[in-house]
């Protein structure tokens, strides 16, 4: 992986070590000299990370929609910041940069994006290798929902497995090089299941 893209939230949540793994998460990929593409903001956990990778000397790509670079919200550090017009243009965008992606804590935004790019690969639009960086047990319920969306026959098991789980920031990025996308379709109906 050359570039892996990061959704994660834009406060920095009660406990610290959110911060501190986001931080952490930043310079790990720029010592493995790999580029991180993010939301282009500089508070939240967005800060941190990219804090953590320009400290380390890591190429960082922010994106960003033009109504939040004049919130004054945009990092003024990057490697590159692209503006876009919508929300929807800049996960696309982040998307399209990217060879794996990374999600962290965040609120309903950082569902969003996670959801989609699950999403997209249940539909086969991708392969590429996405990673939960579960800090703090932030997901611990969501890996239960999931695991229950299979239980009651809304969500194969096999398509479940794509979404990669760690607490670790180097056992994540251990899974996510391994990783490898079903060959199966992931359409799912009674006649694929």
């Amino acid at each position: 992986m050359k570039s892996i893209v990061v959704f994660c939230g834009s406060g920095d949540g009660y406990h610290e070590s959110y911060r501190e793994m986001a931080y952490e998460l930043g310079q790990t990929l720029a010592l493995s000299k790999i580029r991180i593409i993010y939301g282009g903001a500089k508070v939240g956990l967005m800060g941190a990370l990219a804090d953590g990778a320009l400290a380390h000397g890591g190429a960082i790509i922010g994106v960003i929609p033009y109504f939040l670079q004049t919130k004054e919200v945009a990092h003024d550090g990057l490697t590159q910041l692209v503006t876009v017009d919508t929300m929807h243009e800049r996960k696309l965008k982040m998307y399209e940069l990217s060879d794996g992606i990374i999600t962290m804590p965040g609120g309903w935004g950082t569902m969003e994006e996670l959801f989609e790019m699950l999403t997209w690969s249940q539909l086969g639009l991708h392969g590429k290798p996405m990673g939960l960086l579960n800090v703090n047990g932030y997901y611990d319920a969501l890996i239960a929902l999931c695991a229950n969306m299979v239980q009651e026959g809304f969500l194969s098991e096999y398509v479940n497995a794509t979404l990669l789980t760690s607490g670790s920031v180097t056992d994540l990025l251990e899974q996510m090089y391994a990783y490898a996308p079903p060959e199966t379709p992931q359409w799912i109906t009674k006649q694929t299941t």
